[in-house]
């Protein structure tokens, strides 16, 4: 049996083949198969083994037929293995479209010129780059005919629709990206998961002066409706994230925490609002009125 390929090469492109076919057909997300389900690692074991075994059994069997032949048929044998494998086809098409003329006959094709003993060959171009040429000439026709003469399609027109789709996706992008919300961007959230985890937040850092309910201590009151730096998802957003007052106000916590946790946690502060707390503190700041419920009031 005489196979082209060594066993080093088969048996490692047989198994990258079957660990790319795995991780088409099983879906595990952003993850690898083998770390989403570790058990798809003692499949390609086995796999692996498998193919080892193959490999081990077909050179048993060739063994054993290569001893059941005759001394004639071995010696045969034996130099067709050592024959070397050549890509035909591939050669012929090299040679082709390289257009070399073999050695012996380029006497065929010497011109009369002779500079101290150096003859010049009159080759053609080699077709490989007449064929390129004859492309360039074909896609130049085309390029005329579609964008100078139609006219109807200009590369202005595919800028600004490439524009418009790379626009859309950043907005999509945003919009997925909750870590990319800013004091400009951010919005009021009522969802549960988003009210909890701001919750949690709070509960963690901001109670202490503010009270779990809300009611104030060393900070202000936030269950009415007057603000020191302002209300709003917007004020708030900035008053976390920058800090309060110089000197008296609390820290910046952009250093501690991310933008989407502060999003939650000022969703959940703004969230107090209108709430009865146990001891409440006296009002401080301003009264604020959001910008929507002021400008309904003017009309």
């Amino acid at each position: 049996m005489n196979l082209r390929t060594p066993w080093w090469i088969r048996v490692p492109v047989i198994f990258l083949f079957v660990v790319v076919v795995l991780e088409l057909v099983i879906d595990s997300g952003d993850q690898l198969t083998v770390v989403a389900y570790p058990i798809t690692l003692y499949f390609l074991l086995l796999v692996l083994l498998l193919l080892i075994a193959i490999e081990l059994v077909v050179h048993a069997i060739e063994n054993v037929m290569f001893r059941t032949l005759s001394a004639e048929a071995q010696e045969r044998y034996l130099l067709t293995k050592k024959q070397k494998w050549e890509w035909t086809w591939g050669k012929r098409c090299y040679k082709k479209l390289l257009g070399n003329r073999p050695i012996a006959e380029e006497n065929e094709i010497v011109l009369d010129h002779n500079y101290d003993g150096i003859q010049e060959l009159d080759n053609t171009l080699p077709p490989w780059w007449v064929y390129l040429f004859y492309a360039t000439i074909i896609f130049g026709v085309i390029y005329l005919v579609r964008f100078h003469v139609i006219g109807d399609y200009t590369q202005a027109n595919e800028y600004e629709q490439e524009v418009a789709e790379a626009r859309q996706a950043i907005e999509i992008y945003r919009k997925n990206a909750k870590d990319l919300v800013d004091a400009n961007s951010v919005t009021v959230s009522e969802e549960a998961a988003d009210l909890n985890a701001g919750k949690k937040i709070f509960n963690s850092n901001c109670a202490v002066c503010h009270l779990p309910d809300g009611g104030g201590g060393i900070g202000p009151n936030l269950t009415d409706a007057y603000w020191i730096l302002g209300g709003g998802i917007k004020n708030v957003f900035t008053t976390i994230s920058e800090g309060g007052r110089d000197g008296k106000g609390m820290i910046a916590w952009k250093q501690s925490l991310k933008p989407a946790q502060i999003a939650q946690v000022s969703s959940y502060v703004l969230s107090l609002q209108g709430t009865t707390p146990a001891n409440p503190k006296p009002t401080e700041g301003d009264l604020w009125v959001d910008e929507v419920e002021r400008d309904k009031r003017k009309h």
